[in-house]
């Protein structure tokens, strides 16, 4: 049986959409013939927000986790003074040094393996100096890790592939300045001069990714949902008191979530729905949205439910009970969260196809460039294929769709979803095919 030694900065127990590729990687890979070896860093998760991602982990030494489907290894975490700083005294104290800090390791990492995150590094050279491995893999972002996969594969005489969940060097959030642009980019093409292959999650990554890395052989490994999740989630019954709509996860600032909350204020100020009770968990950010209900949606006032971050398998929960899912349109990323909604079976509600202030807001914030070949709509093409949801085209469109939506739960106390063909999006059925690139790595 061959092995994977796999690199992985985000993983469970930390709340993070990134963390479940790999983390799915560990679960079923073996079932295919291949042994994993993950190397992680540890997670204390005691703040249950944004702190967690900087907080120490749980112990001073490396904790092993050996299990039937593999091994884990978590290597200790130890903040930089950055990040101490902002544990101690919070975000509004010491802004100017802890940017001069975090500048400071977000350049060096790439120069020499030091910092936060250089202990996935050093035990991952400890563990090959004692044990054999087929490959390894190391998934990005953060992108470091992509340093180190060079310099163990390098070492080793191990092949390596570079897995992106996004891209690098495109992403103007990244990327801002021409500086940062062209030392990423520099580092980027440094880093994978000698990578075996590229995997990624869709061909709108992998032409964004050619453009600074052109001669590389590229996979596609797609995102999906986690079948034994889902499969408990399944016997939850969708709840019958009242219109539930739920949306998890980030909200970004080409998202129209400010017109979906009008138009759901509208509906209930107009007496055309008396009710809709909408849950949002884990968003990034709470405090605009209630400042937006105190202010301008006073309707839904007590018709909204904020959650804070939570475990994968309880998120899936407790968004089973829902009716519909709300899904806002990403364009040319299919992106994670579409797979969770279609493995869950609710029906899906996209925002927008084509309404201009989310046009509008697209043309202001999104971070990448968009190509004339490839769809500019692929979260409504899957929703087309699987029957799963409706794509909304504007805040007309949304309306009656709600009413819609509304008038059925009415009668019948649920929303129907008679999706189809969503078995082939199980992350188990994506690891298969990791197991075969792997197993024919030469």
């Amino acid at each position: 049986m061959k092995k994977l030694l796999i690199l992985a900065y985000d993983f469970p127990p930390y709340v993070s959409v990134g963390g479940l590729r790999p983390y799915n990687w560990h679960q079923y890979i073996k079932e295919f013939g291949v042994e994993p070896i993950v190397i992680t860093r540890q997670w204390a998760n005691t703040h249950g927000n944004h702190l967690d991602y900087i907080s120490p982990g749980i112990s001073p030494l490396v904790i092993e986790e050996k299990s039937d489907r593999g091994t884990i290894f978590r290597t200790p975490y130890h903040p930089n003074l950055s990040n101490r700083l902002l544990l101690k005294y919070g975000d509004s104290r010491f802004k100017v040094i802890r940017k001069l800090i975090s500048g400071y390791y977000e350049f060096a990492q790439f120069l020499f393996p030091i910092g936060p995150k250089s202990g996935l590094y050093d035990y991952a050279r400890k563990y090959l100096k004692e044990n054999k491995v087929d490959a390894i893999i190391a998934t990005g972002d953060p992108f470091v890790l992509f340093s180190y996969a060079s310099k163990l594969s390098k070492e080793f005489d191990i092949p390596w592939i570079a897995d992106y969940r996004d891209t690098w060097v495109q992403d103007k959030t990244r990327s801002g300045n021409r500086f940062t642009k062209g030392w990423n980019s520099f580092f980027e093409r440094k880093f994978l001069r000698d990578v075996h292959s590229i995997c990624t999650v869709s061909n709108f990554i992998v032409k964004q990714l050619q453009q600074n890395l052109p001669d590389k052989k590229y996979e596609i490994v797609l995102n999906g949902f986690n079948p034994d999740v889902m499969q408990s989630a399944g016997a939850i019954e969708q709840q019958n008191e009242v219109f539930t709509i739920s949306f998890a996860g980030t909200i970004y600032k080409w998202h129209p979530i400010m017109s979906f909350l009008k138009v759901c204020n509208d509906l209930l100020e107009s007496k055309q729905l008396k009710r809709i009770h909408l849950r949002f968990y884990g968003v990034n950010n709470s405090v605009e949205i209630k400042d937006a209900i105190q202010k301008n949606f006073t309707a839904l006032s007590d018709q909204v439910s904020i959650f804070p971050k939570t475990a994968n398998e309880e998120l899936v929960k407790n968004m089973a009970e829902s009716n519909a899912f709300l899904l806002f349109n990403d364009y040319s990323i299919l992106g994670t969260k579409i797979f969770t909604y279609l493995g869950i079976r609710r029906k899906i509600i996209l925002c927008y196809t084509d309404d201009q202030d989310a046009i509008n807001l697209k043309n202001r914030h999104y971070n990448l460039q968009e190509f004339e070949s490839e769809s500019k709509q692929l979260q409504a093409d899957l929703l087309q294929e699987t029957e799963a949801g409706v794509a909304v085209k504007d805040k007309a469109h949304l309306t009656r769709v709600l009413i819609d939506l509304n008038d059925e739960f009415m009668r019948t106390g649920k929303i129907a979803c008679e999706s189809t063909g969503i078995e082939k999006y199980s992350r188990k059925m994506q690891v298969k095919h990791l197991a075969s690139l792997i197993e024919n790595l030469k």
